[in-house]
């Protein structure tokens, strides 16, 4: 397999969860690069199993100096960079979304700036080490698209970053570099045990796979197999658009 034959690509929060899942897809398919994250623990461990073509960067995204340095390390390792998955981002330990009646300044703050500034300064500081014609994926989420209890801020931080895909896509279009939105929807990773208690977990899982058409919820590697797609020359006809990856959540939910 050889999709991505020695393309150089970074994967932010590539070292658990839905990044992993997206770098393990890139190195079956011949890719080789970087993945970056806070945890340095899973970050070595990610590292250990994606082999020597692969290096982990410590490093938060919502820092600009450790943006800069994730892109030079890379560019001074690899080379020129093909492939950028802006992933990190999600729930943050300890600060709780909540709904309009409670959310605080500081928590809007928190979520708007590791969901959606990060991603557009990520994009930024990796363009001087870009190549030209290179993909970038936008990590989306199907709560784009649908409200769910306490959950505006992530939502519409969400919502902005489809609407990234096209404005950035535009933007770019002289060095023909495209860049697109590929939404998520109830993945089992361990992002359920930071956002409900333990004891209903289970519970929480079960009402999404109740809801979701294909029975299931989903795995870090279909998340990865859509990446592959849209790194890929593939989707060289496909720009400023978002691939839902939902089972049919979305668009054939079977909420009422």
């Amino acid at each position: 397999m050889s999709k991505l034959k020695n393309k150089v690509t970074v994967v932010t929060g590539g070292n658990s969860g839905i990044g992993f899942g997206i770098a393990e897809a890139f190195k079956k398919e011949g890719a080789v690069g970087t993945i970056t994250g806070r945890n340095e623990k899973t970050l070595n461990d990610a590292v250990a199993i994606l082999g020597s073509d692969f290096i982990s960067i410590p490093g938060d995204v919502t820092n600009s100096n450790d943006l800069e340095n994730t892109f030079k390390k890379t560019f001074d390792k690899f080379g020129e960079i093909d492939v950028l998955v802006v992933n990190a981002g999600g729930a943050i330990d300890g600060v709780e979304m909540g709904t309009i009646e409670n959310a605080t300044e500081e928590s809007y703050d928190s979520y708007m700036n590791l969901n959606l500034k990060s991603a557009y300064f990520t994009v930024q500081k990796s363009l001087p080490y870009l190549n030209d014609g290179a993909s970038i994926i936008l990590i989306g989420s199907s709560a784009a698209h649908r409200a769910a209890p306490g959950m505006a801020i992530y939502s519409a931080a969400k919502a902005a970053i489809i609407s990234l895909a096209k404005g950035l896509s535009l933007d770019l279009l002289s060095r023909k570099i495209r860049v697109n939105a590929l939404s998520p929807g109830s993945i089992d990773t361990p992002v359920f045990g930071k956002i409900v208690p333990e004891e209903h977990v289970e519970q929480v899982k079960q009402m999404w796979i109740d809801i979701t058409p294909v029975g299931r919820q989903g795995l870090p590697s279909d998340i990865g197999k859509a990446a592959v797609f849209l790194a890929s020359d593939d989707s060289a006809f496909i720009v400023g658009t978002e691939i839902l990856s939902d089972g049919g959540l979305t668009n054939i939910s079977l909420m009422k």
